[in-house]
């Protein structure tokens, strides 16, 4: 048994970094039953329009951003519009720009070849999470607020999540065979509603949206194509621009 002097003592460093990495896994695992159902959905949406088992796995992998996946999904033909899926993965994960700009002052301590793994595995999920408990740190008192074994931790479990249960998803896909027919494709629309909801600060600020609806939904009906997502993304952001330079 364990003196009281001995349970008094610190933790090594090493027993620092492994509570604080299980500490970001176990914060992280309702958002990663939240990414099952998703990426069983894009996994199955990926094998129907003609990826493979193997691929989507990588694509998932290299990629690590839902939406722009979905995005790039329903875009692919056989040959497909590569530089139109580009072109839409930029915009769909141009706020990532935004997000790694305010964690940038909470890795300016670490070594590059930290700091750089530590964006590519940033996520919405990942990103929100650091930034929460590094407010939490700082409030505590820590001087390096930004624990970067939890948010590995965090991501970690995110990003195993979405690879894998994508892969199952390509995997069982054939078996589902339509997921329209069930209202699975609904999911990840639904979700998009749920984050605006989060987002609203009246009509006036969501003009911008109204603006990106409007684009978006004229170029479906009188374009061919997917041109209409990035067609909404760029009339919202100018929308967007032009609301702020009047205010």
């Amino acid at each position: 048994m364990q003196t009281d002097a001995a349970l008094a003592q610190p933790r090594s460093p090493r027993n620092r970094i492994h509570g604080e990495v299980w500490r970001g896994l176990a914060a992280s695992i309702p958002v990663m039953i939240g990414f099952i159902p998703f990426a069983l959905v894009l996994g199955a949406q990926a094998t129907q329009k003609g990826l493979s088992a193997i691929e989507v796995p990588l694509m998932t992998g290299l990629n690590f951003g839902g939406g722009s996946e979905f995005a790039a999904v329903e875009l692919w033909t056989s040959p497909p519009h590569v530089l139109l899926i580009v072109a839409i993965t930029f915009l769909v994960n141009s706020r990532h720009l935004l997000m790694g700009a305010t964690l940038a002052p909470l890795l300016r301590h670490l070594p590059k070849r930290k700091a750089f793994p530590a964006l590519f595995f940033m996520c919405d999920e990942s990103w929100a999470m650091g930034l929460s408990d590094s407010r939490q740190r700082a409030a505590a008192g820590h001087g390096h607020p930004f624990s970067l074994p939890y948010y590995l931790g965090v991501s970690a479990g995110l990003y195993l999540t979405w690879v894998v249960f994508t892969m199952i998803g390509a995997l069982i896909g054939p078996m589902i065979s339509d997921i329209e027919a069930y209202g699975f494709d609904m999911a990840f629309p639904a979700v998009f509603l749920v984050l605006l909801s989060g987002m609203w600060k009246g009509v006036k600020q969501a003009i911008p949206w109204l603006v990106s609806l409007i684009a978006a939904a004229l170029s479906y009906l009188l374009m061919p194509g997917g041109w209409y997502v990035a067609i909404g993304a760029l009339s919202g952001l100018l929308a967007a621009y032009v609301w702020v330079s009047k205010s």
